[in-house]
């Protein structure tokens, strides 16, 4: 009975989302969002952990603010345009309100206050729907009115900022991904600025990486850093594995996670050239946490230094997290393969 409810408001969560962007109408987006908000709480709802009704709430009340917020700006759009005699009118304030709501939504920086404490006492698999899914429907209806001004360049900085420097003291896995994720969103934002399709090609290999890290975290029972040094300590391959995830998360080539940091790096360096400096040297300030992790974890914690898959008892249970990671690892060699071949 358990696994039935959980099948039917994750299946309304994902009808939600599906409702928010395909909508003709501001309202009817705003009716997708407030679907999407109630059919997540339950979801986050866990017999074994007891911190997942304090997430719930904090969750609900910083969602209910946001669409508060956004039902309001689209009220007053509606009002400036009758009282214009205008079909459709949107002057800067009310621009700014819907893109602050839709910012927080997503949890960007500055807004970015309740979104590593949520994710704190998430489960994993909780986690991995709020940093990939939940950030479709915020980052699409954004895309209908961003425009590169300074408000939006001020929240890529500060994202940035924030994503790169909160996640340098954390023990906390969960936490270090949330950061991680906020500096993302200020790549995906950057993204949306030069066409949606390279948003697409980014929330991709996004998605396909946080699902390689997640799910080996979620098979191992981890949360912290300590955890990750002793439960993989006698499995040398998934410890491996792991390590290259996190470094294709951070974007260093040849992983698969250097492709669309790189595509957008020769989009933004004609027009944005001091934004795209800046968020580059962030970046790195998040590659070095991520080879600070794996160099502890590869060569001072290990015990284990070879590749023998074959005495390895998790050999056939973990072949889906082994195929993962090696799409995660090989995939600018494969991209390169395309490329070239085509």
């Amino acid at each position: 009975m358990f696994f039935i409810y959980k099948i039917m408001f994750l299946s309304i969560l994902m009808t939600s989302t599906i409702i928010s962007i395909s909508s003709m109408s501001w309202l009817g987006t705003w009716m997708g969002l407030e679907i999407n908000l109630l059919s997540f709480i339950p979801l986050m709802s866990s017999k074994n952990n007891f911190n997942s009704s304090e997430s719930s709430i904090k969750y609900f009340l910083v969602q209910a603010l946001t669409s508060s917020m956004f039902l309001f700006s689209i009220i007053m759009m509606m009002y400036n345009s009758k009282m214009s005699n205008e079909i459709f009118l949107m002057n800067n304030s009310i621009i700014m309100i819907m893109n602050s709501t839709i910012l927080m939504k997503m949890g960007a920086a500055p807004f970015h206050f309740w979104f590593p404490e949520i994710m704190e006492n998430l489960n994993w698999m909780n986690s991995l729907i709020l940093m990939t899914w939940q950030k479709i429907a915020p980052m699409i209806i954004l895309s209908y009115m961003i425009n590169m001004n300074f408000y939006i360049s001020s929240i890529i900085i500060t994202s940035s900022f924030i994503g790169s420097i909160g996640g340098l003291n954390q023990t906390n896995l969960r936490k270090i991904l949330a950061y991680s994720s906020i500096n993302h969103i200020a790549w995906m934002l950057s993204s949306l600025l030069m066409n949606e399709t390279l948003w697409i090609i980014y929330f991709s290999i996004y998605s396909i990486i946080n699902i390689s890290i997640i799910s080996i975290f979620h098979k191992f029972n981890i949360n912290n850093l300590k955890q990750m040094f002793s439960s993989m300590n006698n499995n040398f391959m998934m410890k491996f594995f792991t390590m290259m995830n996190f470094l294709s998360l951070g974007g260093l080539p040849p992983f698969l996670g250097f492709i669309p940091k790189w595509m957008i790096i020769q989009n933004l360096s004609y027009n944005f050239f001091l934004l795209n400096l800046f968020m580059i040297m962030m970046t790195l300030i998040t590659l070095f946490f991520y080879i600070r992790i794996s160099y502890s974890s590869m060569i001072i914690s290990s015990n284990e230094l070879n590749f023998n898959l074959l005495k390895n008892k998790y050999n056939f249970n973990y072949m889906f997290t082994y195929l993962w990671s090696f799409i995660s690892m090989n995939g600018l060699i494969l991209y390169s393969i395309f490329i070239n071949f085509y």
